[in-house]
């Protein structure tokens, strides 16, 4: 059975690489996160705050559910940037951060379904999504590092973004139905080419 990492392990592994998005939200957020605060505290808070952002989409809260879940899905970006800026990716980091992001994902696409959101196009990157986790598990598993890569980055940003797009559509009645699926559809190559940068 694989041991799962410790929330507060201190032996911080290297980025792979620092991203120019890392340095502008370094200048734009993190100056402000005090030195205490680690990126494992923002994807915990993530993993928290995930169940209020979902159960305000359910019940079409939206004048609190979509900024909740931008601040939310922004918070993705904030640990991530946090970590390869500051050296401070932890396995507890490379094995949650990536599952938080599902678990708010995953329930928001599920909860847009009903707003009109093709359920072959949801199935297929809930599909892609979950089979992310199990080689991250597998992974694990195996002793490999896996950190984060440009296409997952990207990945990610149009998962946000084609929901947000859906949000906005279900709330001020706004014609972004299909652009939000482009939107997705096209996250879906994203993760494919995520998978392949792994080396499978």
């Amino acid at each position: 059975m694989m041991k799962l990492p410790a929330f507060n392990d201190r032996q911080y592994i290297k980025a792979e690489k620092v991203y120019s998005t890392d340095r502008l939200i370094e200048v734009l957020f993190l100056w402000c996160i005090p030195k205490t605060i680690t990126p494992n505290h923002i994807t915990l808070f993530r993993m928290i705050a995930t169940p209020l952002t979902i159960s305000l989409l359910i019940t079409k809260n939206y004048e609190w559910g979509v900024p909740i879940f931008i601040i939310v899905a922004l918070t993705d970006a904030i640990d991530g940037a946090l970590a390869r800026t500051r050296d401070k990716i932890t396995q507890w980091g490379m094995l949650f951060d990536p599952l938080a992001d599902k678990l708010l994902i995953i329930p928001s696409l599920l909860t847009l379904i009903f707003a009109h959101l093709s359920r072959p196009l949801v199935f297929s990157i809930i599909a892609i999504e979950l089979f992310i986790l199990i080689l991250a598990l597998i992974w694990k598993n195996q002793g490999r590092t896996v950190q984060a890569n440009v296409w997952g980055k990207i990945k990610m940003i149009l998962h946000v973004v084609g929901i947000v797009c859906l949000l906005l559509s279900a709330w001020l009645s706004l014609p972004l139905l299909t652009i939000a699926s482009y939107i997705l559809i096209a996250s879906i190559f994203f993760a494919g080419m995520s998978i392949v940068r792994h080396g499978i």
